[in-house]
């Protein structure tokens, strides 16, 4: 998830194009972090040593962590931990972007500070963000804002649910409160309890039917199934409310989820409660997720 947050920014920086960019994430889906890379990263080697055994590589028929452990650069204990990380998300990003030759470990480390300072984040943030653990990432986006504690497990429930069921390159933005906010088109679920909850995806039509399309690929497996798209939409949110209530909420007996309902011709959602807009992009699709709390208003 890092490439993803890193990634954009490099892209609204005018650093990489739209296209570079979904190459580089692409690249990272089946691939593995080299380990002098790794060794670099971590302080175990210099990029120097880190060259010199890669260029040994290609002229001796051993593995780079042989040839580490013979030059007295790594231990063996160095060399299994390594092996173990292998799989780390912001190491498989950083090292797509510099076998692309577009920028080296300076040019990275640079725009790393700029992205985090740019985005408000402290350094413990971009280490959350790095981890790519969204458990991790999403208090960040809820940070220094007043927001009841049920609210929060709701929002990091359901952004778990959209990393299993739609996309697990989405990416969130900071949360806002407001009590009013009007969108072109939405799927809604209402949860009754103590205090009921309005739940909306929201949106333009065709950038609904994309979290549809997702949640039929990613459940069902394919991906040529007919269907009525926001309907489906309605289904995902179902599932997640049901999650939520049966893991959140289930010791509570009298907790109802209505159907979900669409509303395709614009509408307008006002509260005396508390409205929360999570900004989402969903395949680089922006949806917004709405939690409204109170009396809300359609309109």
């Amino acid at each position: 998830m890092f490439g993803v947050y890193f990634g954009k920014y490099l892209v609204d920086m005018g650093i990489i194009s739209e296209e570079v960019y979904a190459g580089l994430l692409e690249s990272t889906k089946n691939d593995k972090v080299k380990m002098g890379l790794l060794a670099v990263d971590l302080g175990l080697m210099t990029e120097e040593q880190a060259q010199e055994v890669n260029q040994l590589q290609q002229m001796l028929d051993k593995r780079f962590g042989d040839i580490a452990i013979e030059k007295g650069y790594l231990t063996e204990d160095d060399v299994y931990d390594l092996l173990d990380k292998q799989g780390d998300a912001y190491l498989l990003f950083v090292q797509a972007v510099l076998e692309s030759g577009i920028m080296d470990f300076e040019d990275i480390k640079t725009e790393l500070g700029n992205y985090r300072r740019s985005e408000h984040l402290t350094l413990t943030d971009v280490e959350a963000i790095k981890t790519g653990d969204v458990d991790r990432i999403v208090p960040i986006f809820m940070k220094d804002m007043e927001m009841p504690e049920h609210i929060r497990q709701y929002i990091s429930l359901s952004a778990r649910n959209i990393v299993r069921f739609i996309d697990r390159f989405f990416i969130m933005e900071r949360i806002e409160k407001i009590d009013d906010f009007e969108l072109p088109c939405a799927v809604m679920q209402i949860i009754h309890e103590d205090g009921d909850m309005l739940i909306a995806l929201g949106g333009l039509k065709e950038d609904l039917e994309v979290v549809s399309g997702n949640f039929v690929k990613n459940v069902v497996g394919r991906d040529d199934i007919d269907f009525d798209s926001l309907d489906v939409a309605g289904e995902f949110l179902n599932v997640n409310n049901g999650l939520y209530v049966s893991s959140v909420l289930c010791e509570r007996t009298d907790v109802r989820v209505e159907s979900p309902v669409i509303k395709t011709d614009g509408l307008r959602l006002r509260t005396d409660g508390k409205m929360y807009i999570v900004p989402l992009l969903i395949d680089e699709r922006p949806i917004e997720f709405i939690i409204c709390t109170g009396n809300v208003n359609i309109s």
